[in-house]
C-alpha cells in the first residue's frame, strides 16, 4: 500500500488501538470500519472543503469596501491553502504534480467557457487572465487533491480496468467536447454510452480499515458527481461564478450538470492513473475480507 501522511498514520493508529480487544465482525468493528470511513473521506476532502469555507465566509463578511477585490482576496487564500498542504505533508509533492495538472486543464477549459459565455465571474481584481479570476483553477485543483488522496487512503484497486490507452481516448474525446459542442453537435450521449461501455466491467475494490470492500467503478463516478454538484451549488450561492439563468436571483444548478460532471470525472480518473497505475485486487497480499457491492458501504 502506498505511503500514508502522518495524520492518516494516526486515523489508523487509533482504530487500531479501539480495535485491539474487538472481534474482526463484531458491532464495535463495523462501527469502528464506519467510522474510519467517514474520517477518511473527510480527510480526502480537505482542500476542497477549505477552499468551500473561504468562498462562504468571503459571502457572508467579506467587506465591499476593502481595498483588496475579494476575487484577488480568495486567489491568495487558495494560494494559502494549497502551500499549507504541502508545508504540512498532507499532501506529497507526487500528489503536488498531478494536482497542478488539474489546475491547467482546469483554466484552460475556463477561459474558453467564459469566452463564450457558459457561466461568468465578476469583472474585478487584477489577479486573472481575462475574464477567469486565477481562483478558479484551484477548484479545478480541488477535485484533483480528493481523487489523489481517496486513491492512497483507500488502498484502491480495480478489477477489469480497462487498457489505459482506451481510457485516454475516451477522456480525451470528453475533454474536445466540452469545446466542440459549441459549433458543432453535442456528442455527450455518445461519450457517455462509450464511459458505460469501457468501465462497465470494471470493478473498484478499496479498503476502509481492516475490511476491503467493492462497488461498480461507475457507481463510485456517479457519486463524487454528486458530491462536486452539491459543491457547486455552495459555490454559486457564494456568488463565486453565476450560470445565465442566476443572473436574477441565484437559485439551485440544474440536475443535468450532473451529467457534465460524470464525464469530467473520466477526465480525472485518467489524469491520476497516468500517475498511480492502478493495480488489480490480485496483487493485495493481505488477507482482509471482501463484502460484495449489495453491502459495501459507498463512497
Amino acid at each position: 500500500m502506498r505511503s500514508s501522511t502522518p495524520v492518516e498514520q494516526r486515523i489508523d493508529e487509533s482504530a487500531r488501538r479501539f480495535l485491539a480487544t474487538a472481534p474482526a465482525n463484531g458491532a464495535k468493528a463495523r462501527l469502528t470500519e464506519f467510522v474510519v470511513f467517514g474520517l477518511k473521506q473527510g480527510w480526502a476532502c480537505i482542500f476542497g472543503a477549505a477552499l468551500l469555507a473561504v468562498l462562504m465566509a468571503a459571502r457572508l463578511w467579506y467587506p465591499d469596501s476593502a481595498a483588496l477585490a475579494r476575487n484577488d482576496f480568495l486567489t491568495l487564500a487558495a494560494v494559502v491553502i494549497q502551500v499549507l498542504m504541502v508545508a504540512f505533508k498532507l499532501e506529497t509533492l507526487k500528489e503536488l504534480r498531478v494536482i497542478v495538472l488539474f489546475h491547467l486543464v482546469g483554466t484552460c477549459m475556463e477561459l474558453f467557457k467564459t469566452d463564450v459565455g457558459s457561466w461568468s465571474y465578476e469583472a474585478e481584481g487584477v489577479l486573472r487572465i481575462g475574464a477567469v479570476p486565477l481562483f478558479s483553477g484551484f477548484m479545478y485543483a480541488a477535485v484533483g487533491s480528493y481523487m489523489v488522496r481517496v486513491y492512497r487512503l483507500f488502498d484502491l484497486r480495480f478489477a477489469n480496468y480497462p487498457r489505459r490507452w482506451i481510457t485516454a481516448a475516451v477522456a480525451a474525446g470528453i475533454y474536445i467536447n466540452f469545446f466542440s459542442h459549441h459549433y458543432i453537435w453535442d456528442l455527450r450521449w455518445v461519450l457517455l454510452a462509450a464511459v458505460v461501455v469501457v468501465f462497465g466491467r470494471c470493478v473498484m475494490h478499496f479498503r476502509v480499515f481492516r475490511r476491503r470492500f467493492r462497488m461498480p467503478l461507475v457507481v463510485s463516478f456517479l457519486l463524487v458527481a454528486l458530491f462536486i454538484w452539491i459543491a457547486e451549488n455552495i459555490a454559486t450561492w457564494s456568488g463565486a461564478w453565476l450560470y445565465p439563468s442566476q443572473m436574477d436571483g441565484w437559485h439551485p444548478v440544474g440536475l443535468e450538470k450532473l451529467v457534465a460532471w460524470f464525464l469530467l470525472m473520466i477526465i480525472s480518473v485518467v489524469l491520476v492513473a497516468w500517475v498511480y497505475k492502478p493495480r488489480p485486487p490480485e496483487e493485495d497480499s493481505g488477507q482482509r475480507r471482501e463484502v460484495p457491492p449489495s453491502s459495501a458501504v459507498l463512497q
